[in-house]
């Protein structure tokens, strides 16, 4: 077969735990081999000031910190190629794994790191406003928006989670619901309406959301059919999260949303020498740090996993 990369622990994705698991893999002496994917950095490359994670007591630009990490991971003899994962073969090992549909990887063990992507609404001013008043996570970006008024668009447990969570940030919270009723959870439900300061905007749709050079000061909603502007600085969407894995279905269990199922307490798949981490693992937590966190533990599972594939070939 021509064309044909072999490597031992190769790493699919590029963002805090594809990073982590890199670096662990690189000083375990394992020579890892870690694909990009389509936005090399994930999520944070999308995100101006990231002040939520240990180590940065000034914060740090999100971009710049996928830099470091990559340099980390490639200081300790890690090789990073930008490129996409387009196919897997999982039902024969090696584990074959097929880059921008002609290159094709042999690995000993893959760590999937291809993170989840959040849900937006297709509003052009969505991206108009990125980083400058629109944000997919409440926690990471929240504290930017103390003492302001805000708005929250969505009716799940995710929705409830980020109004209660901006509510003892923020002066108001706007929280747009599309129909006469919420979709979480009823303890998450009477959270919201026990905040004095969220007010629920029912049967309504938000049809634009305005701003100028300096972010967003307002949006433009539709309720019952009648257009109506609130002025708010700060547009949260909470309307959920797609996994990063149709090129893994049916290959791997997966929740009812697409997340992969590891074994509690590990990242192991259901695929020996397959690993999982960060966000496409995880519907709860989804912060970087927690990605880096799993990022570590997959790449301690590889080698541990590794190791024992040695020894019986060693015995065999």
């Amino acid at each position: 077969m021509k064309n044909v990369e072999k490597v031992k622990v190769l790493i699919i994705g590029s963002g805090p735990a594809g990073y982590t698991a890199a670096i662990y893999a690189a000083r375990a002496g394992l020579s890892p081999v870690l694909y990009t994917g389509a936005q090399p950095g994930g999520q944070l490359t999308i995100t101006n000031e990231v002040e939520n994670f240990p180590g940065y007591p000034d914060g740090i630009n999100g971009p710049q910190m996928m830099i470091d990490l990559q340099k980390q991971a490639e200081r300790f003899g890690t090789k990073v190629n930008f490129g996409l994962v387009t196919a897997v073969d999982f039902s024969d090992y090696p584990l074959k794994v097929t880059v921008d549909e002609t290159h094709t990887v042999e690995a000993e063990s893959v760590i999937i790191a291809t993170g989840a992507t959040a849900k937006y609404l297709g509003l052009p001013s969505e991206q108009t406003y990125a980083n400058k008043g629109v944000s997919a996570c409440a926690v990471c970006d929240g504290y930017f928006y103390r003492g302001k008024e805000v708005a929250v668009v969505g009716a799940g447990d995710s929705a409830a989670e980020e109004s209660t969570y901006l509510a003892n940030l923020c002066t108001t919270v706007h929280l747009i619901v599309r129909r006469s009723e919420m979709r979480a959870s009823k303890i998450m439900q009477k959270r919201v309406l026990s905040a004095p300061n969220i007010k629920i905007h029912w049967n309504t749709e938000t049809e634009e959301i305005l701003g100028d050079e300096n972010g967003v000061n307002a949006i433009r909603v539709v309720t019952d059919g009648v257009q109506n502007t609130i002025p708010v600085q700060g547009f949260f969407l909470a309307i959920g999260h797609k996994p990063n894995t149709e090129i893994f279905k049916g290959l791997l269990d997966m929740d009812e949303a697409g997340y992969i199922k590891v074994v509690p307490g590990s990242t192991k798949t259901k695929v020996e020498g397959v690993f999982a981490v960060g966000d496409v693992a995880d519907r709860v937590y989804r912060q970087a740090v927690t990605a880096a966190g799993t990022g570590c533990m997959g790449a301690l599972d590889a080698e541990k996993f590794l190791a024992a594939k040695e020894a019986e070939l060693a015995h065999s």
